[in-house]
């Protein structure tokens, strides 16, 4: 008997111990205010290095009064080059930032879905090893896909396609996308592209499809994303709050100057923003904004 309730004791202490350790771990709350409303964030311990950067950065104040200088509807919102806090209207942002970079840490859990927040970077060509801007990230919009957009490896199916449209049975089909992207019709531009899957995979014999995780077709299909950033850009966090935000900015009128200008993609009238960190218990956001925090494995 004595064993017995010494065991229900130590049951009882352990759970207790669990308990208030659920209710005093702490976690940082990220809050980014903007004109159109306020928007919530949490960042992952899955990419420590980014984490660390980026609350410092917050906690020091950089990003205040900084602008989301480029915005691209359907795709994302991206800000962090600290000249865009005094610059002159149709003053071409993008090139600002810190003295550093961050070693990428990409991880299969963590993908483009809506309200990823993400590192942006420079290109592969002058960036091999895809390492991170210091300061500036984009929060991703997207668009909700279909099944067989998800598990299509979109590179591999661009390229064969290129292919495809030297053959002069296709001469047709070939001007009917050049004058699509040219007209800046993407929808319809991106749908032809689709249905020349099946055409890649007939007549060339080349299988574009690619294995997806069934988490990642869930959330492309049903919230939407850019899978195509996956495992190349650094994600780092996600807004669990305000995703209704990032809709309203990614809809005001940018600059349209082709895609080699400068300015192209930055918003006509300025959308500022200012970034906090506070640490609060995991509980209470997770109660606050009905958001679970996930579960990493040791």
């Amino acid at each position: 008997m004595k064993n017995l309730l010494t065991n229900r004791f130590l049951i009882v202490l352990a759970l207790a111990v669990l308990t208030a350790s659920c209710t005093t771990e702490k976690e940082y709350l990220v809050t980014i205010k903007t004109d159109y409303g306020d928007m919530h964030a949490i960042l992952y311990d899955q990419t420590p290095e980014h984490k660390k950067n980026f609350i410092k950065l917050a906690k020091e104040g950089f990003y205040d009064s900084l602008l989301f200088h480029r915005v691209i509807e359907d795709f994302m919102i991206q800000g962090g080059d600290p000249n865009s806090k005094t610059a002159k209207q149709r003053e071409p942002l993008g090139s600002g930032g810190v003295d550093y970079t961050i070693p990428a840490e990409f991880n299969e859990n963590l993908f483009h879905k809506k309200g990823a927040l993400s590192a942006a970077r420079q290109g592969d060509r002058r960036n091999p090893e895809k390492r991170s801007s210091g300061s500036q990230f984009y929060i991703v919009q997207g668009k909700k896909l279909t099944k067989e957009e998800v598990t299509t490896d979109m590179e591999k199916l661009n390229k064969a396609i290129g292919a495809l449209l030297m053959r002069t049975d296709y001469t047709e089909k070939r001007l009917e996308l050049q004058q699509l992207y040219e007209n800046e019709q993407f929808d319809e531009y991106s749908k032809e592209v689709m249905e020349l899957r099946k055409d890649v995979e007939e007549v060339l014999k080349i299988d574009v499809s690619k294995n997806v995780s069934q988490e990642r077709i869930d959330a492309y299909t049903n919230a939407g994303g850019v899978p195509h950033l996956d495992d190349t850009y650094t994600v780092f966090g996600q807004v669990i709050d305000g995703l209704e935000v990032i809709d309203k900015i990614a809809a005001q009128e940018t600059y349209k100057l082709g895609p080699r200008n400068p300015l192209t993609d930055r918003p006509k009238e300025n959308i500022r923003f200012y970034i906090s960190v506070d640490e609060m218990p995991k509980r209470k956001i997770e109660k606050e904004f009905n958001y679970t925090f996930p579960e990493i494995e040791e």
